[in-house]
């Protein structure tokens, strides 16, 4: 009886120190920083030099804020004295800025088969044109099914003529490549 509470008592601790690790963010604030001597900036940006971590939690605890490391490699590791709650809405805020910035790009396909017609073919060019103008990049495909797989070479003309009529907004970014029982070409915008 004894040997299973402690055993579970043990495996509770055990998690709780687990649980313990993941919670704590990836700054150190306050009593967490550890090291001997610190680089501390100030609450307006200016350096106050180098000093003890104890002086600088002092320092801290003077000005009513929190002292958080934000570079943890430099040599000697630089801190700061901030309102943490404040630094953190600040830096989510800025992070969230950053994505709606970066643009991604998607890759549109457009699959076309050997035996298309000049008006479907039209159509396509059309829908790439479209992908072409917001930004993506086009993969265009021929696809090939029983006797056609016959005459792959002859119908490398169709994505030829493709990237021809869309020279004008388009450039080869991959030139087309057989890959199983399709051939398959990227277009992407020019710059």
């Amino acid at each position: 009886m004894w040997i299973v509470w402690l055993s579970t008592f043990f495996m509770y601790q055990t998690l709780n120190i687990l649980w313990r690790c993941t919670t704590i963010s990836d700054l150190m604030i306050n009593e967490q920083i550890r090291d001997k001597e610190v680089r501390l900036i100030g609450e307006d940006g200016e350096q106050l030099g180098i000093m003890s971590s104890r002086e600088a939690m002092r320092l801290a605890e003077e000005a009513g804020l929190d002292l958080v490391k934000i570079a943890p490699t430099a040599k000697p590791p630089v801190c700061k004295i901030v309102d943490y709650g404040k630094f953190k809405y600040e830096q989510t805020r800025k992070e969230k800025e950053a994505k709606k910035k970066q643009k991604t790009i998607e890759i549109k396909e457009i699959r076309l088969s050997p035996n298309i017609d000049t008006n479907d073919l039209n159509t396509k060019m059309n829908a790439a044109r479209k992908f072409l103008g917001k930004g993506d990049r086009v993969k265009v495909t021929l696809r090939f099914r029983g006797r056609e797989m016959a005459h792959m070479a002859n119908s490398k003309h169709i994505l030829d003529d493709f990237a021809e009529n869309l020279s004008d907004i388009a450039t080869v970014e991959k030139e087309p490549k057989v890959e199983g029982r399709s051939m398959t070409m990227f277009l992407a915008e020019k710059k």
